[in-house]
């Protein structure tokens, strides 16, 4: 069942899978602010049976980030230029790069596990998008790099907090500041991939991934993956605590003793 087709996203739905599709391979799915609007109405839209969201890009590239259409003077059609939002005032800059960042923010709800199918260049705004999700399968040709700083720019779509996450300061530093490119090797041995797979069956281990994630209760993934992702904010005894409060909300809902 496809829900959303549009601005280059399309949203599928097939019982618990839901599949975002960049679909603008002509332009290795660059990105653009219709797009980024497009992604967020794609989070709305899922229906509440959704507990997998897979994202994909279409051709030879997950996403070759923005646009660069956006650094020229005239901008998209329709939307402020960067010099425009430069020559506005601080809220209006700020309210502007908000709305853009939740094309991002959707996937790591703690009712959905998300999972970037990845392929080819995720370049800047494509890296941050497939960090944004929960997981990353990648295939062998996968060539991640933010490339904001070489730019004069920073990363700013809310990649910069699970890059450090997974690959640590020091690394996120040099890969921000060089603007290099992260191979599959790398990328599977430092954390950023879950899975290296050959090109041709990125889709079936991804297939195979959300199996095996829906073969789990899905109160007891909510449960999980909200500890794991509060993990890092809290201290030990914190946690310990968090852990006693969840299991005892699972234990009785198996029991059927629950609120």
């Amino acid at each position: 069942m496809t829900l959303l087709d549009k601005d280059g996203v399309r949203l599928t739905v097939d019982g618990a899978i839901a599949t975002v599709t960049l679909a603008n391979a002509a332009k290795r799915n660059a990105q653009s602010p219709a797009m980024w609007r497009a992604l967020a109405e794609a989070g709305s839209l899922l229906p509440g049976s959704v507990r997998i969201a897979v994202l994909r890009g279409e051709g030879k590239s997950f996403s070759a980030g923005l646009d660069r259409q956006a650094f020229t003077p005239e901008g998209f059609d329709g939307e402020p230029s960067f010099i425009d939002l430069a020559r506005g005032t601080d809220s209006a800059l700020d309210a502007t790069i908000t709305e853009y960042q939740e094309a991002f923010t959707w996937w790591r709800r703690n009712d959905l596990v998300s999972i970037a199918a990845v392929q080819g260049h995720a370049i800047g705004a494509g890296f941050q998008l497939a960090l944004a999700c929960d997981l990353r399968v990648v295939a062998d040709d996968v060539q991640f790099a933010m490339r904001e700083t070489s730019l004069g720019l920073v990363p700013d779509l809310t990649g910069t907090h699970p890059l450090v996450g997974l690959v640590g300061y020091a690394r996120a530093l040099e890969i921000c500041a060089t603007g290099r490119f992260v191979h599959a090797a790398e990328a599977e041995r430092t954390g950023l991939a879950n899975l290296v797979v050959p090109r041709d069956e990125l889709d079936a281990a991804v297939a195979d991934l959300a199996a095996a994630l829906l073969a789990a209760p899905r109160d007891a993934v909510v449960e999980t993956k909200a500890l794991l992702a509060g993990a890092g904010g809290r201290t030990y005894e914190e946690q310990r605590t968090a852990e006693r409060a969840a299991q005892a909300r699972r234990l009785r809902d198996l029991a059927g003793v629950g609120d």
